[in-house]
């Protein structure tokens, strides 16, 4: 008989009824890359929270718990655990139990540690959250952090990397990284590094796995094109994890994932769309296939 076509990936992130982020980018991105989505929603709200106000939040913790429950009764083993936004440090530690019980020497662990931006912590972050997220990050094979995420989990300043030098920004970038290999995960990119206040932002990586073919730090270096969409973060995180899961290496997949944002961002900002609204992704999909 021959092996299961299909890769799967645990995704534990929220659920925005309205807004292209989370599960509602993960699913079809993934699902275009050939990867089944096994969701595992952490908080149901009515809109994303970037750009609205009075949006509901609905925690369900205790769903998580009967889902993995059941999982484990039945035998599902998926082949990525792939987590994102959480409602609180609670929920760290069932992910913490989730790893426990389903990974194996083959499962693949991303961990994007949702947490701020800009320097600043989301409004339902919190310093519990913050200091768990970092133990948990010890347990992940690759930790996704924007700029902010990264300077969170190693306690340092945010910094000004748009003032800096090109030396200056290359030397703050790779002991960022090195410190977060230090946590534990053998591959980490960084995301969001603006290189230009009116142009310019990069992705840092670096891949000290074992079958890693160069451990030093790379950057992909590109223009900034239309401002800032909320979810972005969520579809460069999914397309890096359904590369990965179909045979692209690490930088490469970083690579790719870098083009397609830049893409999508590029198409939706030459309809004027609301940033709020988030990156029209759905007439994009297809170019998955094309990177």
């Amino acid at each position: 008989m021959p092996a299961y076509p299909i890769r799967r990936v645990a995704a534990m992130h929220d659920l925005s009824c309205f807004g292209r982020g989370s599960l509602a980018t993960i699913l079809p991105v993934l699902s275009v890359l050939g990867v089944q989505v096994l969701p595992l929603p952490t908080t149901l709200l009515s809109t994303h929270t970037g750009g609205f106000e009075g949006f509901t939040f609905t925690d369900l913790t205790p769903e998580l718990h009967k889902i993995a429950d059941h999982w484990e009764a039945l035998g599902i083993r998926p082949d990525a655990i792939y987590t994102g936004f959480l409602s609180g440090a609670a929920q760290c530690d069932f992910i913490d139990d989730f790893i426990t019980r389903f990974r194996t020497d083959e499962t693949l662990t991303v961990i994007d540690p949702v947490m701020g931006d800009d320097g600043e912590l989301y409004s339902q972050s919190t310093g519990a959250l913050v200091s768990r997220m970092r133990a948990l990050c010890r347990r992940a094979d690759i930790i996704v952090p924007n700029l902010t995420e990264a300077c969170l989990l190693c306690e340092v300043p945010y910094p000004d990397t748009a003032a800096m030098s090109p030396a200056a920004l290359t030397a703050c970038i790779t002991a960022l990284l090195d410190r977060l290999t230090a946590l534990g995960p053998r591959r980490v990119v960084i995301t969001g590094i603006v290189t230009d206040r009116a142009s310019g932002v990069s992705t840092a990586g670096v891949d000290r796995s074992p079958a890693s073919l160069d451990p030093a730090p790379f950057f992909v270096n590109l223009p900034r094109i239309g401002g800032m969409y909320p979810g972005t973060g969520d579809l460069f995180a999914s397309v890096l994890v359904g590369r990965l899961l179909t045979g692209t290496r690490f930088p490469a997949a970083v690579t790719a994932a870098s083009a397609f944002v830049r893409d999508v961002i590029a198409y939706s900002a030459a309809f004027d769309t609301p940033h709020r609204d988030g990156v029209l992704l759905e007439p994009c999909l297809h170019k998955l296939a094309e990177i």
